[in-house]
């Protein structure tokens, strides 16, 4: 590809997180693909766990021996304090996918983008559609990058941008929220040689806290509540959320064993985002498709959030080029595949909140209690 003239495409992809680099290194030795990004480099993310079935995905896309030699920390399982006061542990000795792993999600991030460009697909950062136009039986772009503007034709858009579905919107695809549920965390570093390798998680009357090691002794530490409750306030600050977890007794505990110390002050230290379930419909239309949280947004609790990208890059990318290929029904048929993963994480997801009764007189607790979740006040955007 070349940017004098005009940039010719066979499929567009608009965010180069884990979704769309997924399904670019997935479809770029069959076809012409573009990625852009507005980021010339992977965002500062919380950290994030892999579940065990990942090597699937990963051993169909011919990439677990690159990934292991990544050298991520693996999950050997978990301790959950949830619907009592006593820690429950459970682990992953069993399961004959072997560990999950805790990552270093700059690093997974960058390594994603790098594959796909060494298997063809072109990555143009920062960069973001300005426009966007019917061109026949495909689509024509207005791209800015470095201050140029540029045209890019294309017979296919991959909207792979995050919970906000920027494209998706363009052409009239509605997001359906779910919750409110936000999340604030702070990275630090764990004494050497005192990580466990297990995840934490810990309800409380107002949300819940997660912890997971990160590779190089590092740590993750995250507080989860809705937007509109009083605790987010604390999700918000570093400073309130340290002091809120000190009252967290069993995590808190756990932590001091570790050793833990949060980093000190700069980027990176800490952050807050949305982490509410939604969905996106429809999941494709004429010579467009969504892909990871664009199309699917997971509660942090599920722990599918980076398999579900992962999953949706690789099933997103057989369907590109299935749709072209000449066949009119691979679109279609990708978003329908979809209906089941996410009637199937709702039923998942009811049924662990429901598992928390403690507080059921607080609103983040009684919230959960219905179904499907239904904040006040919010509906479909």
């Amino acid at each position: 590809m070349t940017l004098t003239g005009v940039v010719e495409a066979d499929a567009v992809v608009i965010g180069a997180g884990p979704a769309g680099a997924a399904f670019a290194l997935n479809l770029a030795p069959l076809h012409r693909v573009l990625v852009l990004d507005r980021r010339d480099g992977p965002a500062v993310r919380i950290g994030e766990s892999l579940a065990p079935a990942a090597r699937r995905l990963l051993t169909d896309m011919g990439l677990w021996e690159a990934f292991l030699a990544e050298g991520h920390s693996p999950c050997h399982g978990g301790r959950s304090v949830w619907g009592g006061p006593l820690p429950v542990e459970a682990d992953n000795l069993r399961d004959l996918d072997g560990p999950g792993w805790h990552l270093d999600r700059g690093r997974f991030d960058g390594w994603l983008r790098r594959v796909a460009a060494s298997r063809g697909a072109a990555l143009l950062v920062p960069a973001q559609p300005l426009s966007v136009t019917r061109n026949g039986d495909g689509w024509l772009l207005e791209v800015e990058n470095a201050g140029r503007r540029f045209p890019v034709r294309t017979r296919l858009l991959v909207d792979a941008g995050g919970r906000g579905s920027p494209l998706a919107k363009r052409f009239g695809a509605r997001r359906t929220v779910s919750d409110r549920l936000v999340c604030g965390w702070v990275h630090g570093r764990d004494a050497p040689g005192r990580q466990s390798g297990l995840t934490w998680i810990e309800a409380e009357p107002d949300g819940w806290w997660y912890s997971a090691p990160l590779p190089a002794s590092r740590r993750v530490v995250a507080f989860h509540t809705d937007a509109d409750l009083p605790a987010a306030a604390d999700a918000r600050d570093v400073g309130q959320l340290l002091r809120r977890l000190s009252g967290c007794n069993v995590l808190a505990g756990s932590l001091r064993a570790c050793g833990f110390e949060p980093d000190g002050q700069g980027e990176g230290r800490g952050g807050f985002c949305a982490a509410h379930s939604s969905t996106l419909s429809p999941t494709s239309g004429d010579g467009w498709l969504a892909v990871g949280d664009a199309a699917l947004g997971f509660d942090p609790l599920s722990s599918q959030g980076l398999f579900n990208a992962l999953y949706t890059g690789l099933a997103a990318a057989e369907a590109a080029d299935r749709h072209l290929s000449g066949d009119p029904g691979a679109l279609p048929g990708y978003a329908a595949s979809l209906a089941p993963i996410r009637d199937a994480y709702r039923a998942h997801l009811h049924a662990w909140y429901g598992l928390e009764r403690r507080w059921q007189d607080r609103p983040f607790w009684s919230r959960r209690l219905t179904f499907p979740l239904s904040p006040p006040g919010r509906g479909s955007g």
